[in-house]
């Protein structure tokens, strides 16, 4: 079934928008690896069960298990542990910027490790929406102590924005050589929530889950709508339009985030967040125009 690439877009970007909230109930009690075990772990047993039920072909050779375990261990593992860990001391708004930049990681991996050369546009586009993050986020970050920044949680940050960009490579370098999405990730997923358990049992971290209806509820909706649902689109975007436009939903991500806040949050929208707005939707525009 052909999918527009507008709802690829859009669906990844409004689910991953909202996940902020979700996330919020997951952080506390719980020790952040084995979250993001549960999550990942929960959303491939559900994945391959679709695949079973659906007569979906699980068969790969070695090879591609191999290549699956890499995007999954990337995307499903080490970035998501390395990013809730970032923010335990960062804030929303500096983790946010620093994630608008997978698109110009994007650009240079897949140039190095794909050899895809992207459009000038892409550059232009990559620029205006980086400079609309920073404006979106201008009072979080106008607010650091450059002085007191936890430089361990700073490079933890930009260590996962690396991973998650070699993470959308590896997806897109599989799509080529004709590994499905949805058994990649059914795969991917349970190989990465397994390796953050088994890292988690091997460092003797304290294992717990919270049965309050808050900490499911929020892990139900990341493991449906945050993990199977928004990577299936997004992923598939990669494959379609490359790693370098579709990365362009992590920036526009922010847009969604900001908005239910003002929504549900009372959130006091500035002029220069208004302007960054602008600017991303602007960015977005260039980017994906045809």
């Amino acid at each position: 079934m052909k999918v527009n690439n507008s709802l690829l877009f859009a669906v990844p970007t409004l689910i991953w928008g909202s996940t902020f909230f979700a996330i919020k109930f997951q952080i506390g009690e719980v020790e952040p690896i084995w979250s993001v075990s549960f999550r990942f772990v929960l959303a491939g047993i559900f994945l391959l069960a679709y695949c079973k039920i659906t007569g979906t072909k699980l068969q790969f050779t070695l090879h591609q298990h191999l290549r699956i375990f890499l995007q999954g261990i990337l995307l499903f593992g080490f970035n998501y542990w390395l990013v809730y860990l970032a923010e335990l001391e960062l804030t929303s708004g500096l983790v946010a910027v620093a994630f608008s930049g997978v698109i110009f990681l994007n650009i240079l991996f897949g140039t190095i490790f794909l050899g895809r050369k992207s459009e000038k546009k892409v550059y232009l586009g990559a620029v205006v929406g980086f400079i609309g993050t920073a404006l979106l986020f201008y009072q979080d970050l106008v607010g650091i102590d450059v002085d007191q920044l936890p430089i361990a949680s700073l490079i933890i940050c930009f260590s996962s924005v690396i991973i998650a960009s070699l993470g959308n490579i590896t997806s897109a370098a599989n799509q080529m050589v004709n590994i499905p999405v949805i058994q990649a990730n059914a795969f991917g997923m349970l190989y990465g929530g397994v390796l953050m358990g088994l890292i988690g049992f091997l460092s003797a971290t304290p294992i717990a889950f919270v049965t309050t209806a808050e900490y499911i509820g929020s892990l139900l909706y990341l493991t449906i709508f945050g993990s199977i649902i928004a990577f299936g689109g997004y992923l598939t975007l990669i494959g379609k339009i490359g790693p370098d436009k579709a990365a362009y939903v992590l920036v526009a991500i922010p847009v969604i985030a900001i908005g239910l806040s003002v929504l549900f949050e009372n959130f006091q929208l500035t002029y220069l967040a208004g302007i960054g707005m602008v600017f991303i939707l602007f960015g977005n525009y260039i980017v994906l125009k045809k």
